[in-house]
């Protein structure tokens, strides 16, 4: 692994513990959902999102696809743009607060100081992983960070999308180092042609890969980076 001139990375399982998500933010976003629609629908990124709702659920009940997606943990565009609404709400009124694990803010830190560009890839929306950063428990974190990408640049286990991404950036894939802890998209990120580590946090219980670098934490992905310039 040479040193990379930016780093990518995802959010869940990788920054921030898995249960953050699903057992904060989710519930949060679910048990609001149907006031923050009636409430809201007149706002117009909230009517937009309601009409990229109908297209693609037509005859459904706006909010009984939206929860139905929940259930799924679907990746849907305008689902994630809500519940971004939603939790800026929670987020702004100090209901929330993000979640991340202590060994991520002083690598971040470090990272940033060695003139690496730091840069978030998540399936939520952009305005909810800035919101995350932004009001962590660690402080504001979202100024470490150049861009935010949701799935608006493509799905996270298609090599187009990680294409697309180092388009945006100027940079050659081989440059970026991508960092998950899912297997799927470690792959297809090394298909696009960029440097990837696994995350394998054991309170997520995340399942090594055999195919990628591994790492316990960010202190473990320093030291992959310290020794490939070392060697």
């Amino acid at each position: 692994m040479t040193r990379p001139a930016a780093i990518l990375l995802d959010i869940e399982g990788t920054t921030t513990p898995i249960a953050f998500v699903h057992k904060t933010l989710f519930p949060f976003a679910r048990e609001r959902m149907a006031d923050f629609v009636a409430r809201e629908d007149g706002r117009p990124e909230v009517a937009a999102a309601l009409a990229e709702v109908r297209a693609l659920a037509p005859g459904q009940g706006e909010v009984e696809a939206l929860l139905g997606w929940m259930q799924q943990d679907a990746k849907v565009t305008p689902l994630k743009a809500l519940q971004g609404m939603i939790w800026r709400e929670g987020f702004e009124s100090g209901q929330l607060r993000g979640q991340i694990y202590a060994d991520v803010p002083p690598a971040l830190r470090r990272w940033h100081a060695a003139g690496i560009g730091l840069h978030i890839y998540s399936s939520g929306s952009e305005e909810a992983q800035r919101l995350i950063y932004t009001h962590s428990d660690a402080g504001d974190l979202a100024n470490l960070f150049g861009e935010f990408f949701d799935t608006r640049v493509g799905a996270k286990r298609s090599a187009a999308s990680y294409r697309a991404i180092a388009a945006r950036l100027r940079l050659p894939p081989a440059r970026l180092l991508f960092l998950s802890d899912v297997e799927a998209e470690l792959d297809a990120a090394r298909l696009a042609g960029l440097s990837t580590c696994q995350l394998v946090r054991a309170e997520d219980g995340t399942q090594p890969s055999a195919r990628h670098r591994t790492a316990a934490n960010f202190g473990g992905v320093e030291a992959l980076l310290a020794s490939a310039v070392a060697g």
